[in-house]
C-alpha cells in the first residue's frame, strides 16, 4: 500500500491504493473489496432501521469490511435529532461489539459526539471524517481521543493548514470523499504543509493504518 485512501464514495481500483470505499445497506456492491458501512444520517429511514443493522452486523463480520460508517449526527439536516442519537448509538454498540473503526460524519454537533463517546465509554477507534474546523476544536477531538481525517476542504481551504499541522502525526488520515481531486494530489498537499517527503507520509499514514485497523 502506496496510498491509503480513508474514506471515498469513488471505487478507482489503483493497485498502489487501499480505498476504504463508503457503502450503503441497501445498495451494496459486492466488487467493492474494502470498505466501510453505515446508516448515514442523512438517509435514516426509519421503516429500513432494523433491516438496515442486520446488513450493517453481517457484513462488519467479515474482513473486507474495515469500519462501519460514515455514521454519526448532523444538525442541519431535517431528520429528527433524537433520532439521528438512537441509530448512530445503536452503530456505536456494533463497532464495539466486532472491534471495528468508526467513520464519523459530524455536522455541527461535535460536543453531542464527544459526549457519546465520553457516556457509552467507546474503546474502538473513532475518526472524524473531512474535518475542517478550527484548532481550538481540533486539539479539543484529538484529547478526547479521536483520529481526523482531511481531504476536499484541505485542498480548497487554506485555513486549514496551521489545524492539519497541529494535528499529532499519529492521529490524521487522508482521504477524498466526494472530490474529483485524487489521493496522491491530498498526499502531496499535506507532505508540504508537514515539511515531509511523501515517504515520510506514506509511511505515518501506515503506522496510523496499522494502530487503528489493526492490520
Amino acid at each position: 500500500m502506496e496510498y491509503f485512501n480513508f474514506h471515498t464514495h469513488q471505487f478507482t481500483n489503483q493497485s498502489n491504493v487501499l480505498e476504504l470505499v463508503n457503502q450503503y445497506p441497501k445498495d451494496f456492491d459486492t466488487e467493492i473489496p474494502f470498505y466501510s458501512i453505515g446508516i448515514h444520517p442523512w438517509y435514516i429511514e426509519e421503516n429500513r432501521i432494523d433491516e438496515d443493522l442486520k446488513i450493517i452486523e453481517e457484513k462488519l463480520q467479515t474482513k473486507n469490511c474495515l469500519a462501519i460508517g460514515e455514521c454519526g449526527l448532523d444538525k442541519r439536516i431535517e431528520v429528527p435529532f433524537e433520532l439521528q442519537l438512537s441509530v448512530f448509538e445503536k452503530q456505536l454498540e456494533l463497532a464495539e461489539k466486532y472491534k471495528k473503526p468508526v467513520v464519523i460524519h459530524c455536522v455541527a454537533a461535535f460536543q453531542e459526539i464527544m459526549a457519546i463517546k465520553k457516556k457509552k465509554n467507546i474503546k474502538v477507534p473513532m475518526i472524524i471524517h473531512g474535518f475542517a474546523k478550527n484548532n481550538q476544536l481540533a486539539q479539543q477531538l484529538i484529547n478526547a481521543g479521536f483520529h481526523l481525517s482531511f481531504g476536499k476542504y484541505l485542498l480548497k481551504n487554506p485555513d486549514l493548514k496551521t489545524v492539519f499541522q497541529n494535528v499529532p502525526n499519529d492521529r490524521f488520515f487522508l482521504e477524498t470523499d466526494t472530490t474529483e481531486e485524487s489521493i496522491v494530489q491530498v498526499y502531496e498537499l499535506a507532505a508540504e504543509y508537514k515539511d515531509l517527503d511523501i515517504k515520510e507520509l506514506q509511511e505515518i499514514i501506515s503506522s496510523n493504518y496499522k494502530s487503528v485497523f489493526g492490520e
